[in-house]
C-alpha cells in the first residue's frame, strides 16, 4: 500500500468518543480525505497544466494519470 495512503488510513483509526481503544476505523472520514487529497492532486496538477500552448488528447486522462501516480498504484 502507498505511503500517502497509509497516512490517511491512519488518521480514521481509533473512536474518540471512547476512553477506551477499541479497533475501530471511520470509513466514512477515510473516504472524504481520500476524495479531499483527490482533488487537491487534479486541482495542483491542472494549474500546471498548459491548455492553451500543449496538444493534448485527452486532459481528463492526464489528471487520472497524475492522481494514480501521486497514490502509487499503477506500479
Amino acid at each position: 500500500m502507498n505511503d500517502r495512503i497509509k497516512l490517511l488510513a491512519e488518521q480514521c483509526r481509533g473512536n474518540p468518543m471512547t476512553s477506551e481503544f477499541e479497533p475501530f476505523f471511520d470509513k466514512a472520514k477515510f473516504a472524504l480525505l481520500l476524495m479531499r487529497e483527490i482533488a487537491m492532486v487534479q486541482i495542483t496538477h491542472q494549474a500546471g497544466m498548459d491548455l492553451e500552448n500543449k496538444k493534448m488528447d485527452d486532459p481528463a486522462k492526464e489528471l487520472n494519470y497524475a492522481v494514480i501516480e501521486h497514490f502509487g498504484v499503477g506500479k
